[in-house]
C-alpha cells in the first residue's frame, strides 16, 4: 500500500533532522493517511479511500465527496477515485 493519498495525491516528503548540535541527518515526512468510508449522496453509498487528514476537511469544507471530485482534477486522484468521479457523473447525467 503506498503513502499516498487518493484524493490530493499528497506524499511522503523528504528533509533533514536537525540536532541541538546543528548536525543534520536525512528523514522523511510521512502524510497523516487515515482509512475512511466517505458517503455520496448520488450513489447512495458508501467509498472506502484512503485519505490525509487534510484531505478530509477538504472534503467537509466543501461538502461531500461528490463536490470534491467535481471540483478535482483527474491528474492527482487515484484510479479508485477516478473510478467513484466517473460514475457519479453518469448518474448525475443519467437523473437530469
Amino acid at each position: 500500500m503506498s503513502r499516498r493519498c487518493e484524493l490530493t495525491g499528497k506524499g511522503p516528503m523528504t528533509g533533514n533532522n536537525v540536532s541541538h548540535a546543528n548536525n543534520k541527518t536525512r528523514r522523511r515526512f510521512l502524510p497523516n493517511l487515515n482509512d475512511v468510508t466517505l458517503q455520496s449522496e448520488t450513489l447512495g453509498r458508501g467509498v472506502k479511500l484512503r485519505i490525509s487528514a487534510a484531505a478530509l476537511r477538504t472534503v467537509d469544507h466543501r461538502g461531500g465527496l461528490d463536490a470534491f471530485l467535481a471540483k478535482a482534477k483527474d491528474v492527482e486522484l487515484s484510479s479508485t477515485a477516478l473510478k467513484v468521479k466517473k460514475e457519479i457523473a453518469k448518474a448525475q447525467a443519467a437523473s437530469a
